[in-house]
């Protein structure tokens, strides 16, 4: 069994996800972040550069509490190496956001001992999951794998239909019921036809409601129950689109969904479309789940397994 991860899509170059990083965070750098290196840029560590470094992060989206733990072990890094000159100072904060990108750990492994391997995506509506899918659908068949997909989310005529309208687009099946059927029923078929013909990768779309958080854990429950039947929990993962634009808004649906089903990581959708990617940091820390795939444009092809240290270049990039 091949040790990939769910961070890193089969046969990607990483210098064109780190490009496609790097690009996307464009508003991002040009904002609030382009800011952190001019903080930086004076003749002494002082109070007012901690203050000023404390508030851009802050806009940046990084959130409160996840921007005081990284002044914290900035602060003490410094006394610890008795740096006092900025620049130096600034290639720590750098080292303090890769760290804190990294502290969940390594996720599930992609690679599943017999396929298909079964991706549950889950996230609110209009997080643009059901792109997400469409991309992440590309990148395995760029990678020669084969993709089923399956239109769980059968609360919305709409979300069947964008669902089959991406399939057509990428030349892939979509197994779908009539809205309103039961969304365990739509898991089961996409998985029996999946195991019928090969594929090797399945992913289902799933309902994004949030009426309460005992009716979206039991409906996911059942979901994973069905599958469980014909494939081990082992096989499964669920992975989480959060909209990088709703910022800390988005942040707080999403803790409805973790506390409701067990993510294995996030889907990091829009990230170009936000001037406050400080959102993907305070994710790692806030959630405890490792950010896996970052949406790039709008395209298919707009997608890059997400890498901490890339991430943290492209932020500070000249």
């Amino acid at each position: 069994m091949v040790n990939a991860l769910l961070r890193g899509l089969f046969g990607r170059d990483k210098e064109k996800d780190k490009q496609r990083t790097e690009s996307a965070l464009s508003k991002t750098r040009r904002s609030w972040f382009g800011q952190v290196a001019t903080i930086f840029r004076r003749s002494g560590i002082d109070d007012d550069l901690w203050e000023e470094l404390e508030e851009t992060l802050i806009l940046g989206d990084v959130g409160v509490a996840t921007t005081q733990k990284i002044l914290d072990r900035l602060r003490a890094r410094v006394r610890q190496d008795s740096v006092s000159d900025p620049a130096e100072a600034f290639e720590l904060l750098k080292q303090e956001i890769v760290t804190l990108l990294h502290a969940n750990g390594d996720a599930q492994p992609m690679e599943v001992e017999k396929p298909p391997l079964v991706l549950l995506t889950v996230g609110v509506n209009g997080v643009g999951k059901t792109t997400s899918i469409a991309k992440l659908a590309s990148a395995f068949q760029e990678d020669g794998r084969s993709v089923l997909l399956g239109a769980a989310d059968t609360f919305r005529a709409a979300a069947i239909d964008q669902l089959q309208v991406w399939g057509r687009r990428l030349d892939i099946d979509v197994v779908a019921h009539r809205p309103g059927a039961d969304p365990a029923s739509v898991a089961f078929d996409t998985l029996s036809a999946a195991r019928a013909r090969g594929i090797d990768v399945v992913i289902i779309d799933t309902a994004g409601r949030l009426h309460t958080k005992s009716n979206l854990m039991e409906e996911l429950k059942k979901i994973r129950r069905a599958l469980s039947r014909q494939i081990g929990e082992e096989s499964q993962r669920v992975l989480l689109t959060l909209d990088a634009t709703t910022g800390q808004n988005g942040l707080y649906q999403a803790r409805a969904f973790v506390d409701a089903v067990k993510c294995d990581g996030v889907f990091l959708a829009k990230l170009d479309g936000t001037a406050k990617g400080g959102i993907a940091i305070a994710i790692a820390d806030e959630l405890g789940l490792p950010v896996l795939y970052v949406g790039t444009g709008e395209s298919p092809a707009d997608v890059a397994a997400f890498d901490p240290q890339a991430f943290a270049d492209g932020l500070f990039s000249d």
